[in-house]
């Protein structure tokens, strides 16, 4: 055995070493061990994902209050929240994400389509209003599912969870593709995460609660 192979084999133990636990770090951001394993509405989807993220976050407003802004999503109409210049530089948007209500975009349904500029739209395939959102669809052997779940913890605060599962073919090109697209959906999905909490909780800091009103 050459030291040049002993060599590359540590260079390789070491490096799996260190990207499996950022892996599983990212893949699993702020989610607990029960919401990664909780059965959500779209999983049925897709039986066998090769890949799925569940990212996870806190927010201080009920279900009622985020609800109106999952719906508003895409291009031309409320935005995606995350980095705005980024999704603006790659064409996702055309102007800075909605930092209020648009009343105009409230209604969504099943078979609507959220548009996201350039990019591949996100075909509607299942609603529970209030509790889940969920976008999907299928092209040359590759399926995937994004789920936007609502689980009320007290009246007043409410676990907003992200899920994406797919299915890709095994080949050499989508082994590749995902562990480019992986730390990039990561970082664009945990800020959208962060800028619904941001926007959701203004609205229910500004909404008198029944204590508060006065007669």
């Amino acid at each position: 055995m050459s030291a040049g192979f002993v060599t590359v084999t540590l260079l390789l133990g070491a490096g799996l070493a260190y990207l499996l636990p950022i892996r599983h770090w990212y893949r699993h951001w702020g989610a607990t061990v029960w919401e990664t394993r909780r059965v959500m509405t779209g999983d049925a989807q897709i039986a066998a994902p090769s890949y799925e993220t569940t990212l996870s976050v806190s927010v201080n407003a009920t279900p009622n209050e985020i609800w109106p802004w999952l719906v508003q999503m895409g291009y031309r109409r409320g935005g995606l929240y995350s980095y705005d210049w980024l999704d603006r530089l790659f064409g996702f948007l055309d102007a800075p994400s909605a930092d209020h209500i648009l009343p105009e975009f409230q209604t969504l349904k099943v078979g609507d389509v959220i548009p996201v500029g350039r990019g591949a739209d996100f075909p509607v395939i299942a609603i529970d209003t209030y509790r889940s959102l969920v976008l999907g669809g299928e092209r040359d052997g590759t399926q995937w599912t994004w789920q936007l779940g609502l689980y009320p913890i007290s009246d007043r605060q409410t676990r907003l969870v992200s899920r994406n599962r797919a299915y890709l073919p095994k080949t050499f090109g989508s082994t590749l593709f995902m562990l480019v697209l992986e730390p990039a959906a990561f970082i664009m999905t945990r800020k959208m995460l962060l800028g619904l909490k941001r926007r959701a909780e203004a609205v229910a800091r500004a909404e008198p609660t029944p204590d508060r009103q006065v007669a």
